[in-house]
């Protein structure tokens, strides 16, 4: 089981992305347009700048949902493949079997 810590820390990550994304898109395809004038592009950048860094999507880490665990995770099914593994063995997913040849 993963730290408290780090889990809750990833969910307040994931609340914050959720609440910036629309923000941080407009900053982004201002700056990107060739087209605006470049005061505009610079201001937007130093807006950018100013947002928390954890609004940032790719700051948040893929974390399984049964066990908190950061490292071996399937992206489809969000578990860990330690969590996976044991939860197919009990048979609680359904249609997975234990391969055997």
């Amino acid at each position: 089981m993963a730290k408290t810590s780090a889990v809750e820390k990833n969910k307040r990550r994931e609340k914050l992305a959720a609440a910036q994304q629309g923000k941080r898109s407009r900053l982004k395809t201002l700056i990107m347009n060739r087209e605006t004038p470049d005061e505009e592009r610079f201001m937007a950048v130093l807006k950018l700048a100013e947002l928390p860094r954890n609004g940032a999507k790719n700051r948040v880490r893929l974390r399984c949902l049964v066990s908190g665990r950061s490292r071996g995770n399937y992206r489809k099914l969000k578990l860990s493949r330690i969590a996976l593994r044991d939860l197919a063995s009990t048979g609680q997913i359904p249609g997975m079997v234990k391969s055997s040849w």
